[in-house]
């Protein structure tokens, strides 16, 4: 089993790309990009969400500022959701290798439909009677069209847009100095942590809007094979070779529909046609697979804290979360850490802790004092004592959380020198 991120960074590095890899992606998930990836790509974290347009001025930003990147430097931008093969990459080389001969200030991919869809946008070539040229110059874009609109767009010869951006870095960054004087001469910016404090100085707007639409020199480089964005369940069901992934049973009168189930708990399904059922941590999703994607409306207000999260060292689960007439609150989690990771060391002011370690052996430090804790033993952790936990091997065990309030944030950090 593979994420989208960890899928596409593979696939990238199996088609010989480049290893200079960057994940721009929002503050809340650098901890299950780390654990997913290790350190083998750099992470720019946005402070907010903002759109595509301000993440890729901070990513640029980054890479001038940060790596040092030269002005001449071929940047390719790509989303990490698409389902995709390795000639996906080589078109991205070839994208690239238009860049280097200044085909166009921006190159871009177009995916070759494969029906009229009101989903995606489309790239409208320049009418060439050469077509068997590796690129089109691009004549206007036009934003998720009508299925009858759509249908004059293929009469045209129009491509998806794949959301794939090549281009020199300093194209971008004199797009990004609208905004913000990024630099390292007189009166710019030239620390990058500088830039990230003033992110919402960008404008809210999308790449395609900013950038792509205003731009006089485009070049798209067309990509005919298996392509698919994943960003929705329905999308997501397409790909699946089974209808029922974990505990789940499907019954005979059911229709197209996929069940896919995190929990231990069982799940039965029957009588429907096209829906999917998911249950996870975090919540249960039970849709008509053409309405999935009305969930990002309202996921925000879904949940009041994560019920599952990976780390940096690990992941943890919430088994319970209770609060009681006289005013008390218990908290229950599974938390597993990964062999030669460790838990920061720590106090919090609201809350006592009782661990029990169900699996493997590890060095628990409480106030300065390290020893060896292994499966079956208990430690009590009270409030304002320093702690911290690191696996010798892989390590789980249960903590249950006692007082008020208990929130994520209740926590002050500092560091400690391993002995073991």
């Amino acid at each position: 089993m593979e994420s989208m991120v960890q899928r596409v960074v593979r696939q990238a590095s199996e088609a010989d790309l480049t290893k200079n890899i960057t994940i721009a992606t929002n503050a809340s998930q650098l901890d299950i990009i780390t654990n997913q990836l290790g350190e083998s790509v750099s992470v720019v974290t946005e402070p907010e969400r903002r759109d595509t347009f301000p993440a890729i001025a901070l990513a640029v930003s980054y890479l001038s500022l940060q790596k040092k990147c030269a002005d001449d430097e071929i940047v390719v931008i790509m989303p990490c959701d698409p389902f995709t093969e390795t000639e996906y990459f080589r078109t991205i080389g070839r994208m690239v290798k238009c860049v280097e001969s200044d085909v166009a200030e921006l190159v871009l991919m177009g995916i070759t439909p494969t029906y009229p869809s009101a989903k995606y946008g489309y790239v409208v070539p320049v009418k060439d009677a050469d077509t068997d040229k590796t690129y089109r110059k691009v004549a206007r874009f036009t934003e998720k069209p009508t299925v009858p609109v759509a249908e004059e767009l293929l009469k045209e010869g129009a491509f998806w847009n794949g959301g794939v951006f090549a281009f020199r870095l300093g194209y971008m960054l004199q797009i990004v100095r609208k905004y913000l004087p990024v630099g390292n001469g007189t009166d710019q910016i030239a620390d990058f942590e500088a830039v990230r404090s003033r992110y919402s100085d960008f404008p809210k707007i999308s790449f395609d809007y900013e950038v792509a639409e205003k731009a006089k020199s485009v070049a798209v480089v067309p990509f005919e094979g298996q392509w698919k964005d994943l960003g929705t369940w329905n999308t997501l069901t397409d790909e699946l070779t089974k209808h029922t992934i974990g505990n789940a049973v499907i019954g005979p009168k059911c229709v197209n529909t996929h069940v896919i189930n995190e929990l231990q708990h069982p799940i039965f399904v029957d009588g429907v046609e096209d829906v999917v059922v998911a249950a996870c941590p975090d919540g249960i999703l039970v849709c008509a697979k053409k309405e999935t994607e009305n969930i990002k409306k309202y996921v925000e207000n879904l949940t009041p804290r994560p019920m599952y999260e990976e780390r940096r060292w690990g992941s943890y689960r919430v088994l319970d979360d209770s609060h009681y007439a006289d005013g008390s609150h218990s908290l229950t989690k599974s938390i597993n850490v990964l062999p030669g990771k460790f838990i920061s060391y720590q106090r919090h002011n609201h809350r006592n802790e009782i661990w029990t370690f169900v699996e493997g052996e590890g060095v628990f430090v409480l106030d300065g004092s390290e020893r060896i804790v292994k499966a079956g033993d208990t430690v009590v952790v009270p409030a304002n004592h320093w702690h911290a936990i690191k696996a010798l091997t892989n390590l789980t065990f249960i903590e249950v959380q006692t007082g008020n309030p208990l929130i994520e944030e209740d926590i002050e950090r500092t560091t400690w020198e391993w002995k073991n």
